[in-house]
């Protein structure tokens, strides 16, 4: 039902992933029997997890380090690893530099052209050590680099943006880029994002993309809902996008995952967005915190080293762990952030969920009172935010 703001304008009520709970139904099992694998692209993984495609999160040792484990880490194609031929010293001088100089100095850094012969070499440095070569670009990048790329033997590619839809104004001077065409071009499967809405997700979907991106906006280290007023909270975001895979699905017989995008930090958030549909999130902090991370505890903004409007934040996160302890357990700290692997399989045991299909089909509840219940300062603490 829309809620009338003022003469003239509605809305609709949207829910974040802080407003909602999961509530246990008739029946529970084993975590043990859990069931949590997913496709995307017609890869099989175990654990329903991409680390997001930001200088702070994935290189190529991370990438491997996430294969081995079942998981996915997309590496950013436009970032410090294909604009430097060591990446090492400019990593070092992201973390050490002030919050007042931050932004000048990723201008700087971000400003060194891209070279392609380090797209090459990325791509194949990851598949020579037996990791899934899952990268990501822009649509400006896609149409600069898709064919480097293709040729480089990637296994998945990421056409990311802010936003992407399928219908793009744009001046006369400048060809957008054509996703459709590139989704049947790539030699690989292609996934688009983000979106937020059901039409565009849709849209998406009938464009050939291998999986959807859902989530603008919502994560720690994005201020795009703050810089723009761009954004829908993500339990609502993924529950439309997911309706929009169910119909597809019934219309063609292709199922075409859904991929939570931003703002999930626990294993608690994990399960929430697999509720509302989506079968396998992306997540940025939480991998941040891994020792084995790039970013030296800090993690920052895709969209910071904009010269024209930066958007994005620098958070020191801090190191809590190793991945596998973060991914895979055993767990060393008890606020949600580490083992999310085994948070899922013992949230579907308590739910009675056999698989992610069931995992999806769950029951959510409306939960307003956990935000005054301790939950906004303590994603805050765990974001390393402070108050």
């Amino acid at each position: 039902m829309d809620i009338i703001i003022g003469r003239g304008k509605t809305a609709r009520r949207a829910y974040g992933i802080d407003e909602i709970a999961l509530a246990p139904g008739g029946r529970t099992l084993d975590p043990s029997l859990a069931d949590t694998r997913w496709t995307i692209g017609g890869i099989e993984r175990e654990i329903p997890i991409l680390a997001s495609a930001m200088d702070g999160v994935v290189d190529v040792k991370m990438a491997v380090l996430l294969s081995e484990l079942g998981a996915i880490g997309v590496l950013n194609l436009e970032g410090i690893q294909t604009r430097y031929d060591d990446p090492n010293p400019i990593l070092d001088r992201i973390a050490s530099v002030g919050k007042s100089e931050f932004v000048g100095l990723m201008q700087e850094l971000y400003a060194k052209p891209i070279k392609p012969e380090l797209i090459t070499q990325r791509i194949k440095d990851i598949k020579a050590q037996g990791g899934i070569a899952a990268v990501s670009l822009t649509p400006a990048g896609a149409s600069q680099y898709g064919q480097i790329v293709a040729e480089a033997g990637a296994d998945l590619v990421f056409v990311q943006a802010t936003v992407v839809s399928t219908a793009h104004l744009s001046p006369e001077s400048i060809s957008p880029l054509d996703l459709s065409k590139f989704c049947q071009e790539m030699p690989m499967p292609v996934a688009l994002g983000n979106c937020v809405t059901y039409e565009v997700a849709l849209n998406l979907m009938k464009a050939g993309a291998a999986a959807v991106l859902v989530g603008i906006g919502p994560g720690a280290a994005c201020t795009s809902r703050g810089v723009l007023g761009v954004g829908v909270p993500q339990a609502t975001a993924v529950a439309d996008c997911a309706a929009a895979r169910d119909d597809y699905q019934r219309e063609t017989g292709r199922y075409i995952p859904v991929i939570a995008d931003g703002g999930i930090v626990t294993g608690g958030d994990i399960c929430k967005c697999i509720a509302c549909g989506a079968d396998a999130v992306m997540i940025g902090s939480p991998i941040a915190r891994s020792a084995e991370a790039p970013g030296r505890g800090y993690h920052w903004g895709m969209a910071t080293p904009s010269p024209v409007l930066p958007r994005g934040t620098r958070i020191n996160v801090g190191t809590t762990g190793t991945i596998q302890e973060i991914l895979t357990g055993p767990a060393k700290l008890d606020d949600g952030t580490h083992n999310l692997l085994g948070a899922l399989k013992t949230s579907m045991g308590t739910l009675g969920a056999k698989n992610m299909k069931e995992m999806q089909q769950v029951e959510v509840v409306i939960a307003p009172s956990l935000l005054t219940e301790g939950k906004v300062y303590q994603k805050a603490q765990q974001l390393g935010m402070g108050k």
